[in-house]
């Protein structure tokens, strides 16, 4: 119930904002000169001096604002404080009720560390340090105009709000105490902020030059307080509409006839709004990492890698993740080698929840079963299988599908490289080896997600999403699965940022002739692509094994590449 209270009030939250954009476009459509929108665009065609003015003026204030943040809030640093203060500027014109400043905290909270309470306590003071700046400059500018537009009444109140502010920060600034984590701001803070309002001020005055009104200092310093001051209450993306009523109004009061002014603030918002859609994208993306959070690997801990131990006493296990494979699991089952390099091959089926006779086949075949009560997913099944070859004391560990599309003779190629020591993890790709058959809308797909892989773990990765792989022991002891319906993607992307050394070797694929693929794409990409962002960006990267890590010029894993299953 209340969740669908909650909808209802986002819906009619969006439908004022929607209506109200639309009747404020209207309005200016029909009120705005012509004439003179075409004036002031021509004055910037014809001024790029003055384009580049506007943005360098707009790029410092919003830079003083950034510096006086880092002021109050500790730990914060520039880049990332400029960036924050870009990204909600841009959000403000394009999201209605002022949905800008949450985004505000949202970056500096996912992109710097910061705490939620602090940013947000230190974004709240310097929005108070920037309301008591808008009406100091408009007292000190025009108190005239103020008292025309506020009336006597609402002079007087904005006098004492002002005052009151002032007089606040002059006595913390003079303590220089702090609230919690944020520092109280000084008067340090509140001059850096006036100086950024004063730069806006000259976008205001230059924009009016280009539309014929030749505003003096103080007339721009008016509108700019005026116009600004109204968005605080802003329904509609950028303030549409109120930036627009309250500067006019303003330029009206500095005698701008009504027809010119309301053009001229559609100019000067105009500017402003370019300024802060192109800056605000920007910031979206730098500096790293970006406010959309990683999409690949760091680069060193791409290229950092583990010494590979020499393998313990022990078998080899090959492990069959299978769910309704009745058809094809006792062939695979039986062509599984009984030795590789003298070491025994234990052969587990790991039993998905099947409901046909995929047990008994595998049994009779002479696989040991483990079962899921319940299907549960390949991923799952793939972490059951890690588990179940660990508790055996595992010297290696591999797997394949059940389904007969890959080919257990081969199993020695794929372990080669990890008994000898030149790799923790091995892939057997399709791509660098031979494929009998495979549906060409897989082969694209396998293609795309193969160089996505290649994309976030910076390896040259041929084979994303192969289903043939093993590991050492330590590598099968300390991988995660971290999603329950497939493993590829997250289980190359586990141990690669843990240090293991990727290697793979060719094998021979033939496309699955009983049973069906569970992946689908929509499916896909809603499951397993969350879940990689996820892993990308955890707070706390996995912690190293209890083995040395050495550069990545070592030779522990320098083959072709790959990652998880075609027929997928």
């Amino acid at each position: 119930m209340r969740h669908e209270v909650l909808r209802r009030y986002h819906l009619a939250a969006l439908g004022l904002a929607v209506a109200a954009t639309v009747m404020a476009v209207a309005t200016l459509s029909h009120l705005a000169d012509p004439s003179t929108l075409r004036e002031a665009g021509q004055g910037a065609a014809t001024d790029p001096t003055g384009v580049l003015g506007i943005g360098i003026a707009l790029c410092t204030a919003f830079s003083l604002r950034a510096a006086a943040w880092t002021r109050i809030l500790p730990g914060l640093g520039f880049g990332h404080a400029n960036a924050a203060v870009h990204v909600s500027l841009g959000g403000n014109h394009l999201l209605p009720f002022r949905l800008g400043e949450p985004l505000r905290i949202v970056s500096v909270v996912r992109r710097s560390g910061i705490a939620p309470t602090a940013a947000t306590s230190s974004v709240v003071a310097l929005r108070s340090a920037d309301i008591v700046s808008l009406v100091l400059i408009g007292f000190v500018a025009g108190p005239g105009v103020l008292s025309r537009i506020l009336g006597p009444w609402g002079l007087a109140i904005a006098l004492g709000v002002t005052l009151l502010g002032l007089s606040a920060v002059a006595h913390l600034s003079r303590r220089r105490g702090t609230v919690g984590d944020v520092a109280v701001p000084d008067l340090l803070t509140l001059a850096m902020t006036v100086g950024a309002w004063l730069l806006e001020a000259t976008v205001v005055w230059r924009v009016a030059g280009w539309s014929g009104v030749h505003l003096s200092p103080s007339d721009a310093l008016v509108v700019l307080a005026v116009a600004v001051s109204a968005q605080l209450v802003a329904v509609t993306p950028a303030g549409i509409g109120t930036y627009e009523a309250a500067a006019t109004a303003a330029l009206v009061s500095v005698g701008v006839p009504f027809s010119t002014a309301i053009s001229v603030a559609v100019s000067i918002h105009l500017a402003k709004t370019f300024y802060s859609l192109i800056a605000g994208a920007v910031a979206v993306f730098l500096p790293r990492p970006g406010l959309l959070g990683r999409w690949r690997l760091p680069a060193t801990q791409a290229k950092a890698r583990l010494h590979p131990a020499a393998p313990p006493a022990g078998p080899i296990v090959l492990f069959l993740p299978a769910h309704n494979e009745e058809a094809t699991v006792a062939s695979v089952v039986r062509a599984a080698p009984p030795s590789v390099r003298g070491r025994r091959v234990i052969v587990l089926v790991i039993d998905d929840g099947s409901t046909d006779e995929t047990v008994s086949q595998a049994a009779a075949a002479g696989a040991e079963v483990v079962s899921h009560a319940t299907n549960r997913g390949l991923g799952a099944a793939v972490q059951t299988g890690l588990g179940a070859a660990i508790e055996r004391g595992a010297a290696a560990v591999a797997f394949c599908d059940a389904d007969g599309e890959y080919d257990p003779g081969e199993l020695e190629r794929l372990l080669d490289p990890i008994l000898t020591r030149h790799a923790h993890y091995v892939v057997g790709s399709r791509f660098a080896g031979t494929i009998e058959t495979m549906q060409p809308h897989r082969r694209v797909g396998n293609r795309i997600l193969t160089r996505w892989v290649r994309f976030v773990v910076r390896h040259p990765v041929t084979d994303g999403q192969s289903g043939y792989r093993a590991f050492s022991a330590l590598a099968a002891e300390h991988a995660r699965v971290a999603h329950d319906y497939n493993y590829a993607q997250v289980l190359t992307i586990d141990l690669i940022q843990r240090g293991f050394g990727y290697h793979e070797v060719p094998i021979s694929y033939r496309f699955r002739t009983a049973g069906r693929s569970f992946i689908r794409l929509g499916t896909y990409l809603r499951r397993v692509v969350p879940t990689v962002w996820r892993m990308l960006n955890q707070e706390e990267h996995p912690p190293w094994p209890t083995t040395r890590p050495i550069s990545g010029s070592e030779p522990v894993g320098t083959g072709t590449s790959a990652s998880s299953s075609s027929s997928r």
